[in-house]
């Protein structure tokens, strides 16, 4: 265990099992460094932004100013060196007690689109773009889901790349893209038509023919730009092709590393509904004694207790597979399949201690039970997951 002692107002009351004390001190610093910008900075711009389905574009400079970008990578950000996956999953569940959107917005920058450059680029490419990026002086977004298509992205894809000299032509179409109506650079997939292989570009702001538009309507993350994007005639040149990208192999070795993000991001759900839950549970009176008194509330919140725990422990031996090098596409499926559906029980468990007040965004519970629908579903739905991990015991497949 560590010896660093945080203040008491900083520890986690759904940390029943001391997991941050697993963090070396420096990294713990780091965490509790976050936990002050998001309860500080970002919370009091969360709700009257999710109502109007607006994304605050103070929080880019916010984040600037915050130095946590950049973190997991070596010789860009802030820190040196680049931190472990035990802090970067704690970080991510972090962001995400306080909003989702948020930490989502955060995540596709820092880790989608980051990452794939990071992994899939060359090193003259990752100079040429990281350094802003950890910055944040420049935003990324990860273009990857179709309107026809989700799931079945692997064989799938329709848009596509066809190599013109030294340019690649892109055209096609793709949905629920976050960042992509103000990023900088997205990284957009694409099948090339010769050799039929999934190919990653850098797509920067303003390219002529690549067109994106916000989603309105969304019941969830509505913080979040989502963009339905066309990519018409899309001239990129060359040197924007993520050179160590050659197949879909690849990119799966991204979206393996990113999956797990998204599985502390549950878990950062889980923790934010509960605590509001038990501070309600504590505050809120019947019968002349407050309801955290009585045993069926007391029940909702051990058994949302015991889902966090169990999770944070799945999630902690992850990030120790990851920080080996030996973890595994079925590791990361298994843990967004489990995390992402014990999150749905905690929301509704927690929604319910609230009562008709559940449902009023003044008492922010009703905004984490809409946005983990959206985590239940990307980076791979529960159904996906589970069959990925369901070959990789049975050695059978049961999906094309």
């Amino acid at each position: 265990m560590t010896t660093f002692t945080e203040p008491l107002e900083d520890q986690l009351t759904a940390d029943f099992y001391s997991y941050e004390a697993l963090l070396p001190d420096e990294e713990r610093k780091i965490l509790l460094k976050a936990r002050a910008f998001m309860r500080d900075e970002v919370k009091p711009l969360v709700n009257a932004n999710w109502a109007a389905d607006r994304f605050p574009t103070e929080l880019i400079s916010l984040f600037r100013d915050s130095g946590l970008a950049g973190l997991p990578y070596e010789g860009y950000g802030e820190h040196r060196p680049a931190v472990s996956n035990l802090l970067s999953g704690m970080l991510a569940l972090e962001m995400t007690r306080t909003d989702a959107s948020v930490s989502t917005f955060f995540g596709v920058h820092n880790g989608l689109a980051m990452y794939s450059i990071h992994s899939g680029g060359d090193q003259e490419q990752r100079d040429r773009w990281l350094p802003e990026m950890a910055a944040m002086d420049k935003i990324g977004a990860f273009a990857m889901t179709e309107p026809l298509g989700g799931s079945d992205v692997a064989g799938g894809m329709r848009t596509t790349a066809r190599r013109e000299g030294d340019s690649w032509v892109l055209n096609g179409a793709k949905k629920w893209i976050g960042n992509a109506t103000f990023a900088d650079y997205v990284v957009v997939w694409a099948r090339d038509v010769d050799d039929n292989h999934v190919k990653g570009f850098v797509v920067e702001k303003g390219t002529p023919g690549f067109e994106p538009v916000k989603i309105e309507g969304k019941i969830a993350f509505r913080i979040v730009e989502n963009a339905e994007i066309t990519l018409t005639d899309v001239r990129v040149p060359e040197a924007n092709r993520l050179q160590n990208i050659n197949s879909f192999r690849d990119v799966a070795e991204i979206l393996r590393a990113t999956r797990s993000g998204v599985a502390w991001q549950a878990l950062g759900v889980m923790v934010g509904a509960y605590e509001l839950a038990l501070d309600y549970a504590r505050e809120r009176r019947q019968f002349g004694r407050p309801i955290g008194g009585f045993q069926l509330v007391q029940d909702l919140l051990v058994k949302s207790l015991g889902n966090i725990t169990a999770s944070w422990g799945m999630l902690t031996q992850l990030a120790r597979l990851q920080d080996a090098g030996i973890f595994r596409d079925e590791h990361s499926a298994l843990a967004k399949a489990f995390v992402t559906s014990r999150m749905r029980e905690v929301v509704a468990w927690s929604r319910e201690i609230f009562g008709g007040n559940g449902i009023l965004l003044e008492h922010d519970i009703a905004r984490f039970f809409a946005d983990a629908e959206a985590i239940y579903s990307f980076e791979g739905t529960r159904e996906m997951n589970t069959l990925i991990v369901g070959k990789s015991i049975t050695g059978q497949s049961a999906f094309v």
